[in-house]
């Protein structure tokens, strides 16, 4: 169908949000309990452990006998109370990536503790309706300490609505301030997936949202095609994305036809598809691309489409550019769990 759906059911028992776009799959959160401490998004009051000196960072004590690294460690001492917001997934075996900069999120506002002020999505542009919602703003934030960003959503949603969005979230906000210290603790749950459809799938307003036991027999078929490393690129091209315990590795080829016209137009179709299959995937780390064979001159052409392509999407993600080999480097935040072990069968 054409326009914005959001689908909510399971996949492999687990309960799934999902985002189409025109029919095809834009995004989707899959919960992923038990396959990590905690997951992104959570707020927890931790405890400094250990300062590690040349790092710039410390390790937290965080609830159940987990670990969290926060690379900010700007006037922390070992035992201190911390509050901090789980920034990103764990690898197996690692410490949970932590950020001090906690976001209360809603779906038209979000509360910014320590960083003060009122700020408007740039995506609203009606200067009566900006004037508007910093007047909304202003009533709603909660002190000089803290600070407010109205999102896009905001754009056409009823004042009224949003006002009581407000009060909410800087309710919760403050509530999780106050209880800086203690014990580790869980302060403030991840979203779930139905929690993140509402909150960052609401702009524009979807045309049909459906929940039902189970996602459709075409949303599984296109989930199922992520698992495969191979994706299809036009003109018969193609391309493998292949995890392996150092970095993702990318492979792209041009089919039968073996030209530099076809090497280019393959490079440039991945480019744009890359940020998107990532997301979709859940991988992240560093990144590793072998485009199709090319001449020199229109690597730049090919770079200029990654940095556009990750611009558009909104990762956090750092393109380290073309090695001496020819080959591509970037890396890019993970903030998911692979989207492998959310749907392994169980043991």
């Amino acid at each position: 169908m054409k326009g914005r759906e959001i689908q909510i059911g399971r996949i492999k028992g687990r309960v799934a949000a999902v985002l189409l776009v025109d029919g095809q799959l834009e995004d989707l959160a899959v919960d992923a309990s038990g396959l990590a401490p905690f997951l992104p998004g959570a707020i927890l009051r931790g405890r400094v452990k250990r300062l590690m000196k040349g790092q710039g960072g410390v390790f937290v004590a965080l609830p159940d006998g987990a670990t969290g690294y926060l690379r900010d460690r700007s006037g922390l001492g070992e035992g201190q109370a911390v509050l901090v917001q789980v920034s990103g997934m764990a690898e197996p075996g690692k410490a949970v990536p932590l950020t001090s900069r906690l976001l209360i999120r809603g779906r038209y506002g979000i509360v910014t503790p320590g960083a003060p002020g009122v700020n408007i999505s740039r995506a609203i542009r009606d200067p009566e309706r900006r004037a508007l919602l910093q007047e909304l703003g202003d009533r709603a934030q909660p002190s000089d300490q803290s600070g407010l960003i109205l999102r896009s959503a905001a754009a056409d949603a009823p004042d009224d609505e949003i006002a009581a969005e407000l009060q909410d979230i800087t309710a919760i906000a403050a509530q999780i301030l106050s209880d800086a210290e203690g014990a580790p603790e869980l302060l403030l749950d991840a979203p779930t997936p139905a929690e993140t459809a509402w909150q960052d799938w609401a702009e524009p307003t979807p045309d049909s949202i459906t929940e039902d036991d189970d996602l459709p027999p075409d949303t599984l078929d296109a989930l199922h095609k992520l698992l495969d490393p191979r994706i299809a690129l036009p003109a018969g091209a193609s391309a493998l994305i292949e995890p392996t315990h150092a970095l993702i590795a990318v492979d792209v080829n041009t089919g039968n036809d073996s030209s530099p016209a076809a090497g280019l137009k393959a490079n440039v179709a991945l480019a744009r598809e890359l940020p998107r299959q990532l997301r979709l995937r859940g991988l992240g780390g560093q990144v590793v691309v072998d485009f199709a064979p090319m001449p020199k001159r229109d690597r730049g052409t090919v770079e200029q489409e990654l940095k556009k392509a990750f611009r558009i999407e909104g990762s956090e993600a750092v393109l380290a550019g073309f090695t001496t080999m020819g080959l591509f480097e970037l890396s890019r935040k993970r903030d998911r769990v692979p989207l492998t072990r959310l749907v392994e069968p169980e043991a």
